[in-house]
């Protein structure tokens, strides 16, 4: 059973999200507070944490650098706090993801096995990718629609290769241009938009609603993928 740190002030949203987790069958450890947290991290070694920002004895981006230092487990931030620079802060000190209250359940336990399963596997993975109809084989560098071949760049490839390393978390536009570009290109925010364009238009059903290549707004991008095929 995975054991799950929820770092949270308000004891109504622990309690909320204790019963959560515990009807999916994780373990729960609290803190109210930052020092608490570091405690925990370090006495009970969980297995992924959520934090909020907004603590009492400091911001919680604090515990997210505390916690990184610790450990390489994934880190989830659940905060009020919406502002785009809110969640690119977050991201940079260490957090893996951001959700923002109010939250979805759903979508909340949804991320938390995301992020566990990306914990678990190795980092250079390269698995295939199932986008409906549509496969991608990261290690030849191949993909196919309707079992037909279908052409990405190499560009493409780094792209999908960088999101998909990420295991549905959220990757910052800034990280997918230094890993894909290098830093020099850092801040060619319009590049970045361009190809992930191409990309939906080759990968998406309808590229204009995109349901596997996900934006989110004003930090980057996510990678929605399938473990087969879809008929």
């Amino acid at each position: 059973m995975h054991l799950v740190l929820v770092v949270e002030d308000d004891a109504g949203i622990r309690r909320v999200l204790r019963t959560l987790l515990d009807a999916e069958g994780y373990r729960v450890a609290e803190a109210s507070t930052g020092a608490r947290a570091l405690i925990e991290a370090q006495g009970h070694r969980p297995d992924l944490a959520i934090v909020d920002l907004g603590l009492p004895d400091g911001d919680g981006q604090d515990v997210v650098r505390g916690i990184r230092r610790l450990s390489s487990i994934p880190i989830l931030v659940l905060s009020a706090r919406a502002m785009e620079r809110d969640k690119v802060a977050a991201l940079d000190a260490g957090a893996d993801d951001y959700v923002t209250k109010p939250f979805s359940a759903g979508e909340l336990l949804a991320r938390v096995r995301a992020a566990l399963r990306r914990h678990a596997q190795p980092v250079d993975a390269a698995p295939l990718l199932h986008f409906g109809t549509t496969t991608v084989d990261l290690a030849t560098r191949t993909a196919t629609r309707d079992q037909a071949q279908l052409h990405l760049t190499p560009l493409e490839f780094r792209v999908l290769e960088c999101l998909a390393r990420a295991g549905g978390m959220i990757v910052t536009q800034d990280h997918l241009i230094r890993e894909v570009w290098g830093p020099a290109r850092l801040g060619d925010t319009r590049g970045l938009r361009s190809y992930v364009k191409m990309l939906r238009q080759k990968l998406e059903p309808d590229p204009r609603q995109p349901r596997y290549l996900l934006t989110e707004a004003g930090v980057g991008y996510r990678l929605r993928i399938s473990s087969r095929p879809t008929p």
